[in-house]
């Protein structure tokens, strides 16, 4: 398969996305250009971490206007598979593909460490390689990870179970010791209501390789691959 890997000015976590999917999973990958609108060759688009034009404004503001990202909404509408980490979450909740919002951590601290995520869902294209409840260590950059949704987002959210991953603690207890950022009901990554579009602050692509640390990140991109197979 394909992916695209989108760059925008002052994007960092590009070349590591690239060197997951490519370099350590053997697939066919590119790097596109935030200029670029032609996505028809990928079956799937990566929006990474960094700082898109200096997070000026705020986290993906300026980013969501971007040529590309009218492009990235017509792929996600003919059902293309979308992953946005971090930088690229805020950047996919600026531009309305998913609901809420990103805003400074709770204790006002930028945190580059490692954390633990609940699958709370394996039923999508992002976690179909994981199980039920399965708890993945992967690690966080951020200062802007504190996701947030009024009441009723946060329902439909839990309803359709569009809630992906859940920061908890090595057991899978959901904690607020546990919650890096102080998250809304712990939430590190939800979907869509189409399921075809992750959005999550953690960096899978840092640990797809023992000499990392860990490689649990790999699980999301061989559901992806094997989706998409």
């Amino acid at each position: 398969m394909r992916f695209g890997v989108v760059v925008f000015p002052g994007t960092w976590s590009d070349g590591d996305c690239y060197h997951a999917v490519k370099g350590i999973l053997g697939q066919d990958a590119d790097y596109v250009w935030h200029k670029d609108t032609n996505l028809d060759k990928y079956d799937c688009m990566i929006l990474p971490g960094g700082f898109s034009y200096g997070d000026y404004l705020r986290t993906g503001a300026i980013a969501r206007f971007s040529p590309v990202m009218s492009a990235i909404e017509e792929f996600s509408l003919k059902g293309g598979l979308i992953i946005g980490i971090c930088n690229g979450f805020q950047v996919l909740c600026e531009a309305k593909l998913l609901p809420g919002t990103l805003m400074r951590n709770s204790h006002l601290q930028f945190r580059c460490q490692w954390t633990n995520l609940r699958v709370e869902n394996n039923g999508t294209p992002f976690t179909s390689a994981c199980l039920p409840g399965q708890v993945l260590r992967i690690p966080i950059s951020h200062g802007e990870g504190n996701y947030y949704a009024d009441s009723s987002t946060l329902q439909t959210l839990n309803t359709h179970q569009q809630v992906i991953f859940r920061y908890c603690d090595a057991e899978g207890a959901v904690t607020d010791s546990a919650n890096p950022n102080g998250a809304v009901e712990n939430i590190g990554g939800i979907i869509n209501e189409a399921g075809n579009i992750l959005g999550m602050m953690p960096h899978p692509e840092r640990c797809c390789e023992a000499l990392l640390g860990g490689a649990d990140g790999r699980l999301l991109f061989e559901s992806i691959i094997t989706s998409v197979k």
